[in-house]
């Protein structure tokens, strides 16, 4: 004598639950790829470097086809820069502000330590790093790179400058683009070249000597 089956809960009518909440979420699935392929290219780059990370590599330690990761990005270098934008090197920064206590060098000596202390942090100097030098061969990704991260750091010097000369502690005549890069430009190239420690006392007297450019004279 013959068993009936057990009732099947993927199909309809056989007592489970509706076969439509038993069908995989494409949009779920989607996501959880997606946080595999940009965990997976920061692993990567930190233990490899960006001259050996391969789209094959990230998507073996992702666990996923390499058609999979192409859908979404052309390169690389597009996994990369996504992956370190949303994993938070540049979470926030629209909404960051450099501190405005009054005193424009305390202000700018306590930015740029952070900053040197961070970029020091293996965890964000090496995809930091890979992006940067990725962009010297690549204008969309350079153009891409400016937008997303050196842009909006420089932005946030303006803005503390601006108020700095709207108190009368710079000259009315000072641009402020320019200022900011002074900051922001040697700072990067040392970081870039490894010309030299990037520690407290380079940055202090980076500020310093940029102020003292700045100042109202007499």
């Amino acid at each position: 004598m013959s068993r009936r089956p057990s009732p099947d809960p993927d199909r309809p009518g056989d007592g489970g639950a509706p076969a439509a909440r038993r069908r995989p979420d494409p949009a779920r699935r989607n996501a959880r790829s997606r946080a595999a392929i940009l965990g997976a290219s920061l692993q990567l780059v930190g233990e490899v470097g960006y001259a050996r990370l391969t789209i094959e590599a990230i998507a073996a330690r992702a666990g996923v086809g390499k058609q999979t990761i192409y859908r979404w990005w052309p390169s690389k270098a597009a996994v990369l820069l996504d992956a370190f934008t949303e994993s938070g090197g540049g979470e926030g920064a629209e909404d960051a502000a450099v501190p405005d206590t009054g005193d424009l060098g305390a202000d700018l000596r306590a930015v740029l330590r952070a900053t040197a202390d961070e970029f020091s942090d293996p965890e964000f100097e090496a995809p930091y790093r890979a992006l940067a030098v990725a962009g010297a061969q690549d204008a969309e990704l350079s153009r891409e790179f400016d937008a997303r991260l050196a842009d909006i750091g420089t932005e946030l010097y303006v803005a503390r400058l601006r108020s700095a000369r709207e108190a009368g502690q710079i000259r009315d005549d000072v641009d402020l683009r320019l200022a900011a890069e002074m900051l922001t430009g040697p700072f990067f190239q040392r970081w870039l070249a490894r010309r030299g420690p990037l520690d407290h006392a380079f940055t202090d007297a980076l500020v310093d000597a940029v102020l003292a450019g700045l100042r109202p004279r007499g």
